[in-house]
């Protein structure tokens, strides 16, 4: 999934009225969006300082909304209301004033948050005469700026001393954190650290809810339990599958319970978010990761021939950058050879279309394909068995690999196995049979049974 760090939406969508109206939603770009706020609630003819520090707060509060997925977590289509009853003042339409306008051009990714969490800092505000509030007092700002304050100097008067500007943010389409497609035992990546680094906070306050320890990345039966429990606890399907409405659920009770949208926020450090996987892969890379896409997108390239082939190097170099470029340009991706998240995720989904279509017995004899999602211990189905089938063969001709029994359960002995196979072919030892694992043992399969390859 795409680094949970935040970022300046290029884009933002406003509801027209409160959350639940049936008014209609426009979208505009983010500085735009901020223009029309300010504009909207504040004054041109006061002090600079004052200008400043309000529209910091107004930006910081708009991507507190977009950041949590506010709205969106709760099955709405925008991002933030028009109303100051929930959100702050936007006017559909209205003129922007010319100094402001000039401000939040040079300012509109800079944002507020509380020192030593990441998340952008819940900037509640209010008029400071009709209504008071906890936060910001935006009449309040005036007096402070004609009395000398900068704006830093006012915002920490109101947030207190121990908060930061984030200056210079990137800029990115929003894009829903939801990765597109359900996820559940077997697979890895960012999205599966997030869910359980999430579960476990929510566990805190949900004790029925069991930790998952250690969050790695990788989604075993651990993680499925406290998924399945979770559903059941919030009136879900006790599937273990993460579709949509699962996902946003963690995602509105992690909010929650952890105050994200709130001033008192708990917040999020830079570890709860931290990408263990990577996220982007380009010309020059090398590694694990680099030839785990190596082997999918040949495996893809050996069914469709628009895609060239490439050794499973595990270096990116020019030949894998031109084939990148052939599967995005295929499949109505930007060419750019670079493997994002959206790359991965079009390379994973074809990937699976393959393997779901394959007509029965269609490898013959030889080792079938990457069931396309990670076998780990405690797992028991016929993929396990399939897998036993070929590591027992390898253990048979490969004095150093124990000879295991295929029983379709992936127990001690299997895990030991694959342990040993994996240090002996420079695979990282985890334990869990990944692409890579799956294709070193088909390799030694076939090549024992057959003396050849499947895939070079």
């Amino acid at each position: 999934m795409p680094d949970n760090l935040p970022v300046v939406p290029e884009r933002i969508v406003v509801h027209l009225g409160v959350p639940n109206s049936d008014a209609r939603n426009v979208s505009l770009s983010f500085p735009n969006y901020i223009k029309n706020v300010a504009s909207s609630e504040i004054y041109p003819t006061w002090p600079e300082a004052a200008i400043r520090a309000n529209i910091y707060a107004q930006i910081t509060f708009a991507m507190n909304r977009v950041y949590t997925e506010w709205y969106r977590s709760r099955g709405f289509d925008f991002d933030i209301t028009s109303s100051t009853q929930y959100d702050q003042a936007f006017v559909y339409g209205r003129d922007i004033y010319q100094n402001i306008s000039n401000i939040v051009d040079e300012i509109f990714n800079n944002y507020v948050v509380r020192r030593g969490n990441i998340e952008p800092l819940f900037t509640q505000f209010c008029n400071g005469t009709t209504v008071t509030c906890a936060g910001l007092s935006q009449w309040g700002t005036v007096s402070l700026a004609n009395r000398g304050f900068t704006p830093y100097e006012i915002l920490q008067y109101y947030y207190g001393s121990d908060i930061d500007i984030v200056y210079n943010a990137p800029i990115s389409p929003n894009i829903s954190s939801y990765p597109g497609t359900p996820f559940g035992f077997g697979s890895t990546g960012n999205e599966v650290r997030i869910l359980q680094v999430e579960l476990n906070r929510i566990s805190t306050n949900y004790p029925a809810i069991p930790k998952i320890v250690p969050a790695n990345g990788i989604y075993g039966e651990g993680t499925a339990e406290a998924v399945r429990v979770f559903q059941s606890v919030f009136g879900l399907p006790q599937t273990g599958i993460v579709n949509k409405s699962t996902w946003y659920q963690i995602k509105y009770i992690f909010t929650a319970v952890k105050h994200l949208a709130e001033l008192t926020s708990e917040g999020l450090t830079a570890e709860e978010t931290q990408n263990i996987f990577g996220n982007v892969l380009r010309r020059g890379d090398t590694g694990e990761r680099v030839r785990i896409v190596q082997y999918f997108l040949n495996v893809i390239a050996y069914f469709n021939p628009e895609v060239p082939s490439v050794p499973a190097s595990g270096v990116f170099n020019e030949q894998m950058e031109n084939q990148v470029k052939a599967f995005e340009r295929f499949y109505g991706l930007n060419p750019d050879g670079v493997v994002d998240f959206r790359t991965w995720q079009l390379i994973t989904e074809m990937f699976r279309n393959i393997v779901n279509n394959l007509p029965e017995g269609y490898e013959g004899s030889t080792a079938a394909l990457y069931p396309g999602y990670n076998l780990t211990p405690g797992m028991r189905n016929d993929d396990v068995r399939e897998f036993q089938t070929y590591l027992r063969v390898v253990g048979q001709n490969i004095a150093a690999i124990p000879v295991i029994e295929v029983t379709g359960y992936y127990g001690p002995q299997t895990e030991n196995a694959v342990l040993i196979f994996q240090e002996l072919y420079g695979i990282t030892p985890t334990g869990n049979v990944g692409a890579l694992t799956w294709d070193a043992v088909g390799r030694e399969y076939n090549f024992i049974r057959f003396g050849t390859e499947r895939f070079g």
